[in-house]
């Protein structure tokens, strides 16, 4: 039996970015050029930023400074660059940069003339309100075209954009504003979601931090006249490489948020490297992610959308309403790359096949939580016309980009992961640091690498002690991954949400695939619960499928299903239906939250929440 879902034609690989980088750096293959860019950097990245036609106004010094040991390791030492001139003024033309659609079906759209024009005025409203060089602008917008402008105005001032979730309530935002320190906020009057409207700057006012209000109307689509009454002659500033970008906050398990900070040339580079060479973007073509600012792959389409010359479609709302809402947006804007989560497939399959037109589609872009192999199929047969390759991709607000990625030009065994990405070297440690093969262990980065978090703001200790203490010297990421007889990677969840059943570790990822693979279940979610015996025993969680009757008999079919896929020693001791999962605005199941409240202890941070009563109702089921 082939173990590959996808294999490239001699076409797609000769016409791939990668390939050009692969015959530029001189290597025979992709794996190649991966030894290459882990092992010689000094050589790969001046090569990559060539390639890419990135500019730098001032070229660096030294490609990479560890002098302050790997935790703090400076990139592009010496060079000074404009990130809005790099994703925006350097594309200027008539063509759309930006389109939005939004949930009343109106669609409105920038050039890359007028996108231009646009960041330059905002940036010269935040000088007017004071805003200096490395000051903080925090950004409150659905996904729209205006919110890649203040994201880019942002970059052309040399201030650092802070994306706050758009779904975020009042205590949530002045958590981040507050931690952060923002001067000024860039917000939307309102936005709809699921037909309802969410008044974006009451929350704000509610939230009291007293930082200046940029307020752009969302009836009108129009900025305040503080922004367009203004020139648009400002020149972006050059800041240096390691100048700050982007302070991205992910919710911690417990205690406050943790903002990781990202750099100018590092994230702008990594990104680029994404978009380019795993999705295979090049200019001129349309890419849309169902995502949100408040989530990486929010900055990501943003930064590595523009950086590559490609037009980004922006959809207010939710990804899911209307159901048919992702293939009808592929079909109507000509999408060539599409980007979902998991999670959102496995609540869209339950659905029906689409119907619309999908054939524009060059890649998916997937990420944010292990796969099930029933929904990965039904993505790559339904709406990749088992044609495109689905490009698996594994990081976090932390890495600034991926450690691991499906490559166009190899052969992509379902759900994996690939390979690591390029410049990444990751790989996989037991318990006493060393490497392991045949089994799962912990995700490792070895070195460092151009978009890691400069650390988490404002707390030194939290960084290193989160992320480099476990193994001295190298970031231990906190995900179970394993590798194949063939080099392909794979993941099983979080480290930290691993199950010790009887002494034997498994990862909810696989108990929830087993789960899924039965016709009555949509959703699932695995935690671990104490028993005296055992040490621990799993519940599962679970969302039925349409038509499927939620009871013990379905239960205790779920159950059986699971023992006989992964062995009866992983037999749930419950099966337990709801009618929803707790899922953060981006479509992720928050397990923690799940575990904390079946437990009855602190589920820690929840403000991304976008259901929390599904956690009542997991209470009354229980």
């Amino acid at each position: 039996m082939d173990p590959f879902v996808w294999r490239p034609s001699e076409e797609r690989v000769e016409s791939a970015n990668v390939t050009r980088l692969i015959r530029r750096l001189g290597c025979a293959s992709y794996r190649e050029l991966l030894a290459v860019s882990v092992d010689e950097p000094e050589r790969f990245w001046p090569e990559l930023v060539g390639d890419l036609e990135l500019e730098f106004a001032r070229p660096w010094e030294r490609v990479l400074d560890t002098s302050d040991g790997p935790e703090w390791a400076r990139w592009f030492v010496g060079g000074e660059l404009s990130a809005a001139w790099n994703c925006v003024h350097k594309w200027v033309s008539d063509d759309e940069a930006a389109v939005g659609l939004w949930e009343d079906g109106e669609r409105t759209s920038l050039t890359w003339r007028e996108l231009s024009r646009d960041v330059t005025r905002l940036a010269e409203a935040l000088v007017e309100y004071g805003v200096e060089p490395g000051d903080r602008v925090a950004i409150f917008m659905p996904m729209c075209p205006e919110v890649a402008v203040a994201a880019h105005a942002c970059a052309h001032v040399g201030a650092v954009q802070v994306p706050i979730f758009s779904g975020f309530a009042a205590p949530a935002i002045r958590a981040r504003l507050e931690d952060s320190g923002a001067k000024v906020v860039v917000a939307a009057s309102w936005s709809l979601r699921r037909g309802k409207r969410v008044g974006m700057r009451a929350i704000l006012a509610d939230a009291g931090d007293g930082a200046e209000v940029i307020e752009w109307d969302r009836e009108a689509h129009a900025w305040p006249d503080v922004v367009t009454r203004q020139q648009g002659t400002l020149a972006p500033l050059q800041v240096e490489s390691e100048h700050p970008y982007l302070l991205a906050y992910t919710s911690g398990t417990t205690g406050r948020p943790k903002g990781a900070l990202h750099v100018t040339a590092g994230f702008l580079v990594s990104i680029a490297r994404e978009v380019a060479y795993q999705t295979d973007v090049r200019a001129g073509e349309r890419i849309h992610f169902a995502t949100d600012m408040g989530w990486i792959m929010g900055p990501w389409t943003v930064t590595g959308g523009g950086a590559v010359g490609a037009a980004i479609v922006f959809a207010e709302g939710a990804p899911d309403w209307p159901e048919d809402r992702p293939w009808r947006t592929v079909e109507a804007e000509r999408v060539t790359m599409l980007g979902v989560s998991p999670t959102l497939i496995r609540a869209l399959l339950p659905k029906g096949d689409p119907v619309a037109d999908t054939s524009s589609l060059r890649a998916i872009a997937t990420t944010g939580e292990p796969w099930n192999a029933a929904p990965y199929a039904w993505l790559h047969e339904k709406v990749g016309r088992s044609e495109t390759p689905i490009v698996n991709l594994s990081g976090g607000t932390e890495v600034g980009a991926c450690f691991l990625s499906v490559s166009v030009v190899e052969p992509i065994k379902p759900v994996s992961l690939g390979f690591p990405a390029l410049g990444q070297d990751v790989d996989v440690f037991g318990p006493d640091g060393r490497p392991v093969r045949g089994e799962v262990g912990e995700l490792v980065c070895k070195r460092p690498w151009p978009g890691m978090t400069r650390g988490i703001w404002g707390d030194r200790e939290r960084y290193l002690e989160t992320y480099w203490r476990r193994f001295p010297g190298v970031w231990t990421h906190g995900d179970w991954a394993s590798i194949d007889g063939d080099g392909y990677w794979y993941l099983h969840g979080r480290s930290d949400d691993t199950l010790n059943i009887a002494g034997k570790r498994i990862g909810p990822a696989e108990l929830e695939s087993a789960a899924v693979a039965h016709a009555g279940v949509a959703e699932a979610a695995a935690i671990g619960v104490p028993h005296e015996v055992k040490g621990e025993v799993a519940w599962i969680f679970c969302v039925a499928r349409p038509g499927a009757e939620a009871g013990d008999a379905l239960a205790r079919e779920v159950g059986g299903a699971v023992a006989a896929e992964l062995g009866r020693a992983f037999a749930p001791e419950r099966v337990i239906f709801v009618g929803a999962l707790p899922k953060t605005r981006s479509a992720k199941i928050v397990r923690r939250a799940v575990r904390a409240k079946a437990l009855g202890t602190d589920p820690g941070d929840l403000s991304s929440l976008e259901n929390p009563d599904a956690l009542d109702e997991i209470a009354r089921a229980l």
